[in-house]
């Protein structure tokens, strides 16, 4: 068996904190672990790291690789798709990477997973993950429901049919509905949510394919790996459910029978945290008087409420959301808004991730910009030269190795150097702490373009 983990979204439901540069799969929501990081310990306790493929952009590689470190999982496989093509393509990819590379059987069975869901609940997942294996087994296309807690409109549906040996038929598969419908779904009792989790074997996924989608099976039979990849971006945007699990005769559906949430609204997320007595649900530096039912998420400002009821209050270090509950779905719409005006808040955070750490913005004004720059042991930046500017790094903690042109300089906590216009400079951490440095930034023309790497 092996596991393969989604891990390429770059959705904006959890807007701000969640953006295209960093996703909410490596967002922390309940404690100090990502997403991702819960969701690969999960699997941990079925399979062993090797058997982990995550499948992700090309951009999130560093954040995937980091959080692989976290858990222990460094030997775990990463899949990068050249470009972003929903989860129908994600999937084949990955098939074809155990198949090709990993030497694994038609009847391997693979395991498909989000790598933002909360689930809780180990013993009870576990045991249904190793229902769908199974069941999959049998050459059946298995899709994983959730037994509805209320009537969501954010969710789609399947219907169930018979039950037979712990899983059922799929009779139908239902688009997100609207409050009405969902609350007859509730009433029916035969309808569960689509949890986007599934279980075949390598061989049901290639002739599902084959079947229903030739113009991504095309591109995939009697190639290998490399060569599907290099011609990934042929394949057709469109989900695995509207792909294979609308259209297949095999399929069928296990119960999920632990706690599931997908996090996919600020609505979601307060559903899973604690809740003082008065129902408030907060995080960070908050004060709540005579406010009920509400959300209240701080970064880096103290965020005081004063008699609010039922609202969602997210704040970030560059901007700051509030809504009523029950309306966070159209934080979306505030996204494309931002898209729309060219605005960088749309897919950029203030803090930017590199493979050899982070840098933060901390102020700009005529002729300057301040970032704080974190290098992680061991890193460096390439080696660079700026036409337009001056640079001027201070260290704050760690100790900072300065090359300049042939001059070399071992930079400590309270001391600066400063680089020329035009001139060669390689800044490295050859400590066993983070480096952390205030960057500024002088000149008439400070943007990121302005920047020679050799």
């Amino acid at each position: 068996m092996k596991v393969v983990i989604l891990a390429g979204g770059g959705g904006s439901r959890l807007f701000p904190l969640s953006r295209k540069s960093y996703p909410k799969q490596f967002l922390a929501l309940e404690d100090d672990k990502s997403l991702l990081v819960h969701t690969v310990e999960r699997f941990l306790k079925l399979v062993p790291a090797e058997d982990i493929v995550l499948v992700t952009n090309e951009s999130y590689l560093y954040h995937v690789q980091n959080e692989l470190e976290l858990c222990h999982a460094s030997s775990a496989h990463i899949v990068l798709e050249p470009v972003a093509k929903n989860t129908a393509p994600a999937i084949a990819l990955a098939a074809k990477y155990c198949e090709s590379e990993l030497g694994c059987a038609e009847d391997e069975v693979l395991i498909i997973a989000a790598a933002d869901h909360v689930i809780r609940q180990q013993d009870a997942f576990s045991a249904c993950i190793k229902e769908a294996a199974q069941t999959a087994k049998g050459g059946s296309f298995v899709t994983l429901g959730i037994k509805p807690r209320s009537p969501e409109t954010g969710y789609g549906y399947i219907e169930a049919g018979t039950e037979n040996g712990g899983s059922y038929a799929v009779q139908s598969f239902k688009e997100k509905p609207n409050l009405e419908t969902a609350q007859a779904y509730l009433e029916a009792g035969n309808y569960y949510w689509n949890s986007g989790m599934f279980a075949f074997t390598i061989g049901c996924i290639m002739e599902e394919l084959a079947a229903y989608q030739p113009a991504i099976s095309g591109l995939m039979e009697g190639k290998s790996y490399s060569e599907v990849h290099d011609t990934f971006a042929k394949m057709p945007s469109i989900s695995i459910d509207y792909a294979v699990a609308e259209n297949s005769q095999k399929v069928r559906m296990v119960p999920l029978s632990c706690y599931w949430n997908d996090i996919g609204s600020w609505d979601a997320m307060y559903d899973i945290l604690e809740k003082d007595e008065a129902g408030n649900a907060v995080k960070g530096d908050c004060i709540t008087i005579d406010c009920k039912d509400s959300l209240l998420i701080g970064h880096d400002r103290l965020l005081a409420g004063i008699g609010i009821d039922d609202l969602l209050l997210v704040e970030s270090d560059d901007v700051i959301v509030a809504t009523k509950k029950g309306n966070s779905q159209k934080v979306k719409d505030v996204v494309e808004t931002l898209k729309k005006n060219h605005r960088k808040e749309a897919t950029e955070h203030t803090t930017l991730y590199y493979y050899w750490g982070t840098s933060s913005a901390m102020g700009k004004g005529k002729n300057y910009v301040m970032r704080k720059l974190r290098i992680m042991p061991g890193k460096a930046l390439p080696q660079r030269m700026h036409y337009h500017r001056t640079e001027h790094f201070i260290v704050l903690s760690g100790t900072a190795e300065v090359k300049q042109e042939t001059d070399v300089k071992m930079i400590h906590e309270n001391e600066s150097v400063f680089i020329p216009q035009t001139t060669r400079y390689e800044l490295s951490n050859p400590g066993r702490i983070p480096l952390e440095i205030i960057e500024i930034r002088n000149g008439t023309y400070l943007g990121e373009d302005d920047l020679v790497e050799f």
